[in-house]
């Protein structure tokens, strides 16, 4: 508690903390390159000072230039806290409102060393997806919530907090933007030169905007996406002995291997750089772990025999895996790999998301920062390399998808085979999972729901786990078969998710919802709040991978063909339509996902805590969360969600949408175009 308070106090000035510098202990972010002029040093250093009082900028000018020009940014290590960083439980924190303690929470949870993937470069998840540009943010961020009142909004410009404003009680308290550049200046280049100077930040989705969960909050969209993969492309819902081949153990990806097993399939994972493959198997999402390429066929051939589930790890590069497994099939005939993806950070393909197979893990991180150019000739050769071999198993049988990662965009700009002939701007030789797995799902209103309980007992996420699902079975009860199925497999998501020990960080869940579900649920969480069922306010939240929160035409909106896949009016509007119908906090952010400049997309956090005026806000704003994207979809012509815009309409008589008509006769167009 005295920690708390003492970070609730304001920046530590004086004295000044001891600068410890970085500690070896806990992986490090890829030193970034952004190639800055002297006068741009010369601002980057002008920009950082502007936190602190004169007095200080002599001891402080020379530390922060040799982060600048060792790291390629300022993060201001000297600032990062010394205490256990944490979700405490939401009671601990000395604020004026509970709205305020609970994103604290959140955002200590998203800086928790066993959640983030580089806890002292700010980086939650996907190599690049900042909290904060620099440690002084993050104290001065901590010391406004701590005072806020309920007439109050703190403004959030890319991580700097601009300050707190006056505002109503039925306002966000925080408002979040991330990365909002000029289309024309939204480069790679131009983001690494903005962020080195402290002016903008790429927050990814949910890192960002204070709501990440840990893994857990991918390993059920995973499972989902296995599930139905397996249905549509292999005709059948039971993956035993099948194999999944993927690569990826770290942030996100990290789901993968805990998804195979709970899928009942056999997941075999690469990753290259071995502190996350012991992280993961030391958590108990990776069963077994190999550095040796005939270990890993040897364990497939009997696995596959045996028909038992098995996450491997293989560490080593995918190209690898992938080669070896085409060699095996062209010597053998024997194809042992049924479905394939990939989870590798390409949305950040040259400075670490990306490993050339030609490199070992060290040589890659020496390179990059020290022969960028050569680096990325290698990456994009690895990436042609890596397509060629995943597409002669395609041929051989093989189903592959990309997994929203820009995988086949990448694969694409380096020269690749996966072009689709006669494909429209967001299609390759590959679908997207949404296109061919996921897009219906959202069309239909599903998508990542989740929520937190603040209290960090254990017992209050089994109770709530049990409140959900009991929801959602009086609800499956009466629904169409259309959306039978995606009720059947959530029930038996959350009534297994204790058993599967997935809670890392925070007490959180996670399970798909349309918008009724999402509803019921909020509400009746809200009430076990109330009556003391659940003995703190829980925050419930989302994805911003789901129905509405994401405009990005190679992943979330890869499935409209309409030619809007690349505007972004739906994910501006959901942010400012959550904003006045009642959430806690939302965010708005370039990037995510695919990329920086490739996505638009917002996610949201609002409090639950037992009072009435909570149930208004979750039941207006949820609704809308969910039929703006519908409503969007609809509009572009998917049928999905046109039955379900409409039915939504039959329910809700103040809720009325444009509905298209759809060209019955293609004749009509042909005479109307006749030269």
């Amino acid at each position: 508690m005295s920690d708390l308070k003492q970070l609730c106090s304001g920046l530590p000035l004086d004295p000044l903390p001891p600068n410890r510098g970085r500690d070896p202990n806990v992986p490090h972010a890829p030193v970034r390159t952004p190639n800055l002029s002297a006068e741009e040093e010369r601002l980057a250093l002008r920009n950082a000072l502007r936190y602190f009082p004169p007095s200080h900028h002599a001891t402080l000018a020379p530390e922060f230039a040799q982060e600048l020009r060792q790291y390629g940014h300022i993060y201001m290590y000297r600032f990062c806290p010394g205490f256990r960083m944490r979700a405490y439980p939401i009671s601990q924190y000395p604020c004026q409102t509970r709205q305020a303690a609970a994103i604290m929470l959140m955002i200590m949870n998203n800086l928790d060393p066993a959640v983030a993937q580089f806890p002292q470069e700010l980086v939650t998840y996907g190599g690049n997806g900042q909290v904060f540009s620099n440690w002084v943010q993050f104290w001065l961020v901590m010391s406004y919530l701590s005072e806020m009142t309920e007439e109050q909004t703190l403004v959030m410009y890319s991580g700097h907090p601009m300050g707190l404003f006056p505002s109503l009680p039925s306002s966000p308290r925080v408002v979040i933007t991330n990365g909002m550049v000029i289309p024309n200046y939204s480069s790679r280049d131009q983001y690494e030169k903005m962020f080195a100077l402290g002016v903008s930040m790429y927050g990814q989705m949910t890192a960002g905007s204070y709501c990440y969960i840990g893994p857990q909050g991918i390993v059920h969209g995973t499972l989902l996406t296995v599930l139905n993969a397996g249905r549509r492309y292999l005709g059948t819902d039971d993956l035993k002995g099948r194999v999944f081949v993927t690569s990826g153990l770290g942030g996100m990806s990290g789901a993968q291997a805990k998804a195979a097993v709970i899928a009942g399939c056999i997941g075999v994972i690469a990753e290259v750089d071995e502190v996350p493959l012991k992280k993961r198997y030391e958590q108990g999402w990776v069963m077994e772990i190999t550095s040796s390429l005939e270990q890993c066929i040897k364990r497939i051939r009997e696995a596959k025999t045996s028909k038992a589930p098995l996450s491997l790890g293989f560490h080593g590069n995918i190209v690898d895996l992938w080669e070896r497994l085409l060699q095996e099939f062209e010597k053998t005939g024997d194809l042992l790999v049924d479905l394939g993806s990939d989870q590798t950070s390409l949305h950040n393909p040259f400075n670490g998301g990306y490993y050339p197979a030609s490199l070992s893990f060290r040589q890659a991180h020496q390179l990059m920062s020290t022969d960028p150019e050569r680096f990325r000739s290698l990456v994009q050769e690895s990436l042609r390399r890596h397509t060629e071999a995943i597409n002669k198993l395609s041929d051989a049988g093989m189903f592959f998808w990309d997994y929203g990662n820009a995988f086949l965009l990448e694969a694409q700009r380096a020269g690749a085979e996966v072009t689709k002939v006669d494909g429209g701007a967001t299609e390759f030789r590959y679908p997207s999972y949404v296109q061919h797995i996921m897009g219906d799902i959202f069309s239909l209103g599903f998508g990542p729901f989740r929520w937190v309980c603040t209290s960090g007992d254990s017992q209050d996420l089994s109770v709530t786990d049990d409140i959900v699902a009991k929801v959602l079975e009086e609800i499956a009860a009466n629904v169409s078969d259309r959306i039978k199925q995606q009720y059947s497999d959530n029930i038996r998501w959350i009534r297994e998710a204790g058993k599967h020990k997935m809670v890392v960080g925070s007490q959180a869940r996670i399970l798909y919802s349309d918008q009724k579900g999402r509803v019921c649920i909020a509400l009746a969480i809200n009430q076990a709040v109330a009556d003391g069922r659940v003995s703190a306010p829980v925050v419930i939240s989302r994805d911003h991978h789901d129905v509405s929160g994401t405009d990005s035409p190679f992943r979330e909106t890869s499935n409209v063909y309409d030619g809007s896949a690349f505007c972004a009016d739906m994910a501006v509007q959901n942010v400012v339509g959550d904003a006045f119908r009642g959430a806690t906090w939302v965010a708005l952010h370039n990037g995510g996902g695919v990329g920086w400049g490739e996505v638009i997309n917002g996610g949201f956090g609002l409090l639950l805590d037992g009072s009435g005026e909570a149930a208004k806000r979750a039941r207006q704003m949820l609704n809308w969360d969910v039929s703006n994207g519908v409503a969007r979809r609809c509009w572009s012509g998917n049928i999905n969600a046109y039955e379900t815009i409409q039915s939504t309409m039959e329910e809700n008589r103040q809720l009325r949408v444009t509905m298209p008509f759809q060209v019955q006769d293609e004749r009509v167009l042909d005479r109307a175009l006749q030269d």
